[in-house]
């Protein structure tokens, strides 16, 4: 009986075989398992957009609120009237002129 001296032989343990390489988006249960998680996500997103969207309301009232009580501030200290009221200030509507050529510089607040 021989021995074998070299390394390089192939046994029957080394044969390859194409069991472990299944495709598997072909295995029906790996397909509906991906399915639900990805429902699974789309529901979590859809509920933080909810949530976002929310979110900017509640933004967008409390700013018309600040908006409303800076309005009611400036016509209780005079530099404004009242919105419903007919025409503006005058010294308003000249402040809106000698600003038109100025370009972008800023407000101004009156003590």
């Amino acid at each position: 009986m021989r021995l074998r001296t070299s390394l390089n032989v192939k046994g029957l343990r080394d044969v390859r075989t194409r069991s472990g390489r299944v495709d598997r988006a072909h295995v029906p249960y790996m397909a509906y398992m991906k399915i639900s998680c990805l429902e699974m996500e789309k529901a979590r997103r859809s509920k933080e957009r909810q949530s976002a969207q929310l979110r900017i309301a509640n933004i967008d009232a409390r700013v018309a609120e600040l908006d409303a009580e800076k309005d009611a501030l400036l016509i209780g200290l005079g530099e404004r009237r009242d919105v419903g009221s007919p025409g503006l200030k005058l010294r308003e509507k000249d402040e809106e002129q000698a600003t038109e050529g100025q370009g972008d510089v800023g407000f101004k607040i009156r003590y």
